[in-house]
């Protein structure tokens, strides 16, 4: 079932999948009422309060949010969805959410974790794009030394090489909800931080209104994870990357979180996709939708 405030847009997507197969549905109500579970694709003005009803509704939920704030807001719900029985998956998307499933497999290839930096470039739809503005302005948060230091946005300018196509970009720190999820996941991790591209442009007007309506597809993108901790040989660093498009890589990771959250017994609660789910298995079925990560090797390959 496809539901949205724009009743047009929900027609066409149901007529794009086959009316015989998508069913579109007037209000979340109706849609609480039948689906076990639930994505939600959309602004985060909206996503909390929707999170609520649909758990106090027996639905499970599966959140795409990538703004901060609201990523608190659907991690403090964990009382509620343990007293219902049922699961809020939080960061089901692009970054947070491949990029973090990236950041756990690397992990994995190591005995101890010392620091986690991550770095994404692109948006998705319309809001997504409007997240990425707002994030400009306010202040990152990382995790350093065993406590949380907001930074300034805009600052900590870093060159982050993504993969081919997309090159080396510019990044910045930003209100962005990645480090307090890979947290969860990593608690003795000593540094997390994440980081956003962002050009000169972005910097200055990030403050205001958006000069301009963002597209209907923020095009193609990518996301960096660079892992530092200590093998069995010592000291170890690990870069994974992803190229594809924001859109179409969040909508097949939630689809997969979704299917998984349908299909197998989760821990009632909530948390981030990496609380719940194994990461070779996400990335395995990433790369049969089409979406292989890279390995970078250093000089001479990747």
């Amino acid at each position: 079932m496809v539901h949205d405030t724009d009743g047009e847009l929900a027609r066409r997507i149901a007529a794009q999948h086959g009316r015989d197969r998508v069913e579109v549905v007037a209000d979340l109500r109706a849609v609480a009422e039948r689906a076990d579970v639930v994505v939600l694709a959309t602004p985060a003005s909206s996503q909390h309060r929707a999170a609520r009803r649909l758990l106090r509704d027996g639905c499970h939920v599966v959140s795409m949010a990538d703004d901060a704030a609201l990523v608190d807001d659907l991690l403090a719900l964990d009382p509620l969805a343990r007293d219902v029985g049922r699961s809020v998956i939080v960061g089901a998307g692009f970054a947070p959410g491949v990029v973090d499933v990236l950041a756990v497999h690397a992990a994995s290839l190591m005995t101890a974790v010392d620091t986690i930096t991550t770095a994404k470039t692109g948006t998705g739809g319309p809001a997504c794009a409007r997240t990425h503005h707002a994030a400009l302005k306010r202040p990152g948060r990382e995790w350093i030394d065993g406590e949380w230091v907001d930074r300034i946005a805009g600052t900590g300018r870093e060159l982050a090489w993504f993969p081919d196509p997309v090159g080396a970009r510019d990044c910045y720190r930003a209100a962005l909800p990645g480090p307090a999820l890979l947290h969860r996941v990593f608690p003795d991790a000593r540094r997390i931080t994440a980081r956003v591209s962002a050009t000169r442009r972005d910097r200055f007007t990030s403050r205001l209104p958006m000069l301009r309506p963002p597209h209907a597809d923020g095009g193609p993108g990518a996301v960096r994870v660079e892992v530092r901790g200590w093998g069995p040989d010592g000291a170890e660093t690990v870069v994974y990357g992803l190229f594809g498009w924001p859109s179409q890589i969040s909508g097949t990771m939630a689809a997969l979180v979704a299917e998984r959250v349908g299909g197998t017994v989760v821990t009632p609660g909530a948390g981030g996709v990496m609380e719940r789910f194994e990461a070779a298995d996400l990335l395995r079925s990433l790369a049969d939708a089409g979406f292989e990560p890279v390995a970078f090797e250093g000089a001479g390959g990747r």
